[in-house]
């Protein structure tokens, strides 16, 4: 199922893992080591998982592995509103915009 068209949602994905790694890198500056990496875990997932169903099996295959995104996205926002609402973390509202944005962009592809 290979498409090497632009796509949106891969792009915006693969953009955000690289937030996520920035940010989980700043959290990890501050020794909030163990957000720190839920965080990395979750928000990188979802990007994999999207990169992942590029090369899906079939069209089951693919909405699969989607579904996986789409929980990995719900758990990944979890960390960040965490993350907005202690005192003492640094401020995830703009990866929360991007994620808000991220979840639009999937329903549309499914």
């Amino acid at each position: 199922m290979r498409n090497d068209k632009p796509n949106v949602i891969v792009d915006l994905t693969f953009e955000f893992s690289l937030k996520i790694i920035e940010f989980s890198e700043l959290l990890e500056s501050k020794r909030k080591f163990n957000l720190a990496n839920q965080l990395f875990r979750s928000g990188t997932s979802i990007g994999a998982n999207v990169w992942e169903a590029q090369d899906a099996e079939s069209k089951a295959d693919f909405i699969h592995k989607f579904k996986i995104s789409a929980k990995q996205i719900n758990e990944t926002k979890y960390w960040l509103l965490l993350c907005q609402k202690a005192k003492s973390y640094p401020d995830s509202s703009l990866l929360l915009t991007d994620l808000e944005t991220i979840q639009k962009k999937s329903c549309q592809k499914l």
